[in-house]
């Protein structure tokens, strides 16, 4: 048996339930080593601990089954949606779901699976379990940080290359499409975690700015937030550039934001609260008098997903473990003026926190 069938059971058990469905998503990823599209067929594996999964399958797609991290037994339809239920009702009967309890992940479950399941299986309960399936990939091994120092370095090497188009009269879409062909041309795989940020000058005070036709000027703060992907695993990152000269309150907010980014750092450590280091970081923004303007939490989880569980946010109180990882993004944004965020891909150690990516935080003028 895998480690992650193991710790699967160990959940299922521990939570209460008799078996857990999922569909095609990050969770699903990992169980299996597969990504399978979300799409108008039923793509669904039910795992219940002691016999081979269930998986109901298109039966174009049944060849990809025997590639799977576990082992399953195939319920394959056609293209016909009236014999689908079918499917799922001999699965049902495979693994003896009749009155039992169903864990599902609430944030990729659809009604659609949840209707096909309960009218093959009229008698058993689906229960939404977010805490089950946030515990299963919570904590990251050696390989999947392999991964994930792999996808940083893709990202970095990439805006390196991209910096050298950076100059007065070049457009933020320019800056964007040229990110991207770099990190594809670096390794990344096709889907990257989301589309990249590209402000400048007032642009860049917007946290989630979109990419525009706005060209770089003289004096403009220029913010990149991008990532690359690598076998599934993400990399998110931050870094604000000025463009020409920088004048002295630039300079100042940008000391302090890479302040709060140290402190953040230096915070993190097995057994403190996620909650902790967003106060962190915070504490030194609010020191300089520029909290009103870090208006987001200073970090979220990071793996096969962009946003996943830990949310490093004030009062959370989750509990930081060897194997978490984390962004890192304090940020002062000055609504029609600028802002600055600067962002770094974290995980704990055993005694502290280890920053993933390594691309120079000190104040570059382009």
């Amino acid at each position: 048996m895998s480690t992650k069938s193991t710790l699967l059971d160990n959940l299922i058990e521990k939570n209460g339930y008799d078996a857990a469905v999922f569909i095609p998503s990050p969770n699903m990823t990992w169980l299996t080593g597969q990504s399978k599209i979300l799409m108008e067929r039923p793509t669904t594996l039910i795992y219940r601990p002691g016999k081979k999964a269930a998986l109901i399958i298109a039966g174009f797609e049944v060849d990809a089954a025997p590639e799977m991290d576990i082992p399953v037994e195939t319920f394959t339809f056609t293209d016909d949606p009236s014999r689908w239920g079918e499917a799922f009702r001999k699965a049902g009967e495979y693994l003896d779901l009749s009155g039992k309890k169903l864990a599902v992940e609430p944030l990729h479950f659809r009604f659609f699976e949840y209707q096909l399941i309960k009218n093959a299986i009229p008698d058993c309960e689906i229960c939404a379990a977010q805490p089950l399936f946030t515990e299963l990939r919570l904590r990251k091994t050696e390989q999947e940080l392999d991964y994930m120092r792999k996808a940083a370095v893709i990202a970095q090497d990439a805006l390196e290359a991209t910096l050298k188009l950076a100059k007065p009269g070049v457009t933020e879409r320019e800056l964007g499409s040229e990110l991207v062909a770099q990190m594809l041309r670096r390794g990344s795989d096709p889907k990257l975690p989301f589309d990249p940020i590209v402000g400048s000058g007032p642009n860049s005070a917007n946290p989630h700015a979109e990419v525009s036709d706005r060209q770089l000027q003289t004096g403009d703060f220029l913010l990149f937030d991008w990532g690359a992907r690598y076998k599934g695993y993400c990399s998110d990152l931050t870094r604000t550039f000025v463009i020409g000269e920088a004048s002295d309150k630039q300079i100042e907010i940008y000391n302090t934001v890479l302040a709060a980014n140290r402190a953040a750092l230096a915070a993190v450590r097995p057994g403190v609260t996620a909650g902790s280091i967003d106060d962190a970081g915070r504490a030194v923004i609010n020191a300089k008098g520029y909290g009103e303007y870090f208006t987001h939490r200073i970090g979220h989880g990071l793996g096969l997903e962009e946003h996943e569980d830990p949310y490093m946010f004030a009062g959370n109180p989750v509990i930081l473990e060897e194997g978490m990882c984390f962004s890192d993004e304090p940020g002062i944004y000055i609504p029609d003026w600028g802002g600055v965020r600067i962002e770094d891909d974290i995980t704990v150690t055993a005694d502290a926190g280890r920053s993933i990516s390594d691309f120079p935080r000190e104040l570059r003028i382009l």
